[in-house]
């Protein structure tokens, strides 16, 4: 048995999946593909599958992954990639497969691209607040937790930032601290930028890469 990653792309109208719906599409699709994919075991039989780091609906994802189990060690990889493709909707791409280099437990930071718009500010209107915003010493929110609402400080779970004027839009690169410890979800900038510098945003935010504390790329 062998396990491996399955990479692949999540856009267009399947952004607005949610991650149990992604989950039940991946699933349905191994067991289209009658791909030698190992099922659980029990009453209730189905392909075995886990997700690294579910991505926030609404989100596009350019380098998303998916764990399975090969009960055929010799299965060709690009055989998964032409079958599974064949059995997704267009929104989802499977592009690589390979075997896991790390675990997901190790994953520590998220890669991010904002694009940002607003009705009623202009692009050097909004680079100017976010400057603003990013230069503060704490960024305070209310943020939902299992145990009800608490004030959090997501500045530091900042790590880098860079911010690109276009012509009819603003551009953010964001690195944020992601994993089961420290999750900052890009959307509490958003948020940031009302609370703090009155600015409305529509933002579409697409999930690069993952990277591990010492911000090597997951693999």
């Amino acid at each position: 048995m062998k396990n491996v990653r399955i990479w692949f792309k999540k856009d267009r109208e399947c952004r607005y999946i949610s991650h149990l719906d992604l989950n039940r599409c991946m699933l349905r699709a191994l067991h289209k593909s009658k791909i030698p994919i190992w099922y659980t075991e029990g009453f209730n039989r189905h392909p075995f599958a886990t997700f690294p780091l579910p991505l926030s609906l609404g989100f596009r994802g350019e380098n998303e992954c998916m764990d399975v189990k090969l009960e055929d060690d010799n299965y060709s990889f690009e055989e998964i990639i032409i079958k599974l493709n064949k059995c997704l909707p267009k929104g989802i791409r499977v592009f690589n497969v390979t075997e896991p280099v790390m675990k997901a437990g190790k994953i520590a930071f998220a890669d991010f691209t904002i694009r940002l718009t607003s009705d009623t500010a202009n692009t050097t209107r909004i680079v100017s607040a976010l400057k603003e915003l990013l230069s503060r010493d704490t960024i305070e929110l209310e943020k939902k937790s299992k145990k009800g609402m608490r004030t959090v400080d997501i500045k530091p779970g900042i790590k880098s930032f860079e911010i690109e004027e276009k012509f009819d839009f603003v551009s953010l690169h964001v690195i944020l601290s992601a994993g089961s410890s420290d999750n900052i979800n890009p959307n509490l900038l958003i948020t940031a930028l009302e609370k703090y510098c009155n600015i409305v945003c529509n933002a579409e935010i697409t999930r690069n890469d993952l990277y591990n504390s010492d911000m090597e790329l997951f693999r």
